[in-house]
């Protein structure tokens, strides 16, 4: 499985951006993934993470209620919808996959993608 991350860019404190990773491969409906930041001198943080059903969802304390991740089969895509962007929240975000089972420990994922900047002004 190869992951393509792309959706990043510049935004300013309260608005929104969407995110996408997009998996080439087979059997995209058997992978469970997580979306991870690092910001710069920190190490890489946990987001969110969703099953490979799509029914289960879970996310870090400092996200939630403001970021929501999908994902669209049909489209081999999942998503990190974020919403009421804090300048704390710039970072590179990175997307994770694993057979089946997700988790919140990023070395337990196979695959990466190559990560984009979010970048929140205030």
């Amino acid at each position: 499985v190869q992951l393509q991350a792309s959706g990043g860019g510049l935004v300013q404190a309260g608005g929104s951006l969407r995110l996408s990773c997009a998996a080439s491969g087979r059997a995209f409906g058997s992978y469970a993934m997580a979306w991870f930041r690092q910001a710069p001198g920190n190490g890489r943080e946990f987001v969110g993470r969703i099953t490979s059903n799509g029914y289960y969802t879970h996310y870090a304390d400092s996200v939630k209620g403001r970021f929501a991740i999908s994902r669209d089969n049909a489209k081999n895509t999942w998503y990190l919808q974020m919403n009421s962007l804090k300048p704390e929240d710039t970072a590179i975000y990175y997307c994770a996959a694993r057979y089946l089972s997700s988790t919140t420990d990023a070395s337990a994922y196979d695959y990466w993608g190559q990560g984009t900047l979010v970048t929140v002004s205030s």
